[in-house]
Formats: C-alpha cells, sequence, structure tokens
C-alpha cells in the first residue's frame, strides 16, 4: 500500500512538472476553477446530506418522546387496575424509551454541531471561489495581453530585420549585372555583324 502511495506521490508530481513546462496557463486556470466548482458541489451535497440526517435523527427523539408519554399512560392504567407487574414492565419499557431519547437528543445536537461546521466550510469555499474566480478573469487577462505584446514585438523585431533590406540590395546588384551581361551580348553581337560586313567589303 505504502508503495503504491509512493508511486502515487510520484506520479503528480512529474505531471506536476510537465503541467509547469507544457500547459497553457489559461487552460491552466480554468482546470482549477472546474475543481474548485466541483469541490464546493461535493461540500453542498454533504451539506444537504448532514441536514437530512438531522432532521431523521430530531423525528426518531420526537417518536422516542411519545413512546414515553405512551407508555407512561399504559402504567398508570396498570396501576389504576392493580397490576403491579404489568405496571413495571411499561416502566421498563419507559426507562429504556427514555434513554434512547436521550441518545437521540445527543445526536440531534453533534449532527447540529457538524451541519454548522459544513455550512461554515460551505461558505469559507464559496468565498473562496468568488476570489479565485476575480483573481482568474486577470490573470487570463493578463496573459493574454502577454501574449500579443509578444506576438506584436515578433513582428516588429521581423520588419526591423535588416535581411530583407539585404535580400533588396542583393537582388538590385543581381538585376543590374543581368542587365550588363545582357547589354555586352548585344554589344557583342553588333560588333559581329559590322566585322562580317568589313570582311565581305574586303573580299569583294
Amino acid at each position: 500500500m505504502a508503495l503504491l502511495e509512493r508511486v502515487a506521490t510520484l506520479v503528480r508530481a512529474n505531471l506536476n512538472d510537465l503541467i509547469d513546462k507544457a500547459e497553457d496557463p489559461e487552460k491552466m486556470i480554468k482546470q482549477v476553477i472546474l475543481d474548485m466548482q466541483n469541490q464546493l458541489l461535493q461540500v453542498k451535497t454533504q451539506v444537504a446530506m448532514a441536514i437530512a440526517d438531522q432532521h431523521v435523527l430530531e423525528n426518531k427523539r420526537k417518536d422516542n418522546e411519545e413512546k414515553i408519554t405512551e407508555w407512561m399512560r399504559k402504567a398508570e392504567l396498570a396501576v389504576d387496575k392493580k397490576q403491579d407487574d404489568l405496571a413495571r414492565a411499561a416502566l421498563q419499557r419507559v426507562e429504556s424509551y427514555r434513554e434512547l431519547t436521550n441518545s437521540f437528543a445527543q445526536q440531534v445536537e453533534d449532527q447540529k454541531a457538524q451541519v454548522e461546521n459544513l455550512k461554515t466550510a460551505l461558505r469559507q469555499l464559496q468565498g473562496k471561489l468568488a476570489e479565485a474566480e476575480g483573481r482568474a478573469d486577470l490573470l487570463i487577462a493578463q496573459h493574454r495581453r502577454a501574449h500579443a505584446v509578444g506576438k506584436a514585438t515578433d513582428a516588429k523585431i521581423a520588419l526591423g530585420d535588416n535581411s530583407h533590406s539585404n535580400t533588396f540590395d542583393r537582388m538590385k546588384r543581381k538585376v543590374a549585372h543581368s542587365e550588363a551581361l545582357s547589354h555586352a551580348k548585344t554589344e557583342l553581337v553588333a560588333d559581329d555583324v559590322v566585322g562580317r560586313l568589313e570582311a565581305l567589303e574586303k573580299d569583294d
């Protein structure tokens, strides 16, 4: 069992480490809020169940009080009818129901204390959730703003980079070189035609 707990702890630690390194902060914040909302729902359910249990205990206490009254009446009837053995039996029942009533009364008090503790925990959790939701909205807005600023800065750096300017200069030189080469070829061809015509004239 201890080994499983250690393994579970290691897995949680590794997961937390991965989350710290890889997860999107906005998704993580939303997940934390969702977890808190689930916890709040669980506590609300516990409060409702505790209140229901309190009502059940109170009803049982009342039932036992009614039984005490009922068996006291029976004991008095037995005494009136000179049935001492029945009176004693009825009084034993009265004592038994009285003990149960006291026991249920104590349980009711304990349950009331538990209900109050759960209600306090619920109120505290509601306050923490409201505070966390406010902080989450703030953090998400800050994260989005930081992300937008980062993108704008990246774009600014890219536009301000001299690589674009250097590329234009290099292309300009290439175009100029191509033009010069074309002019040179044209001149060579023109020179060749003149030379050929002169040679023809000489031959003639």
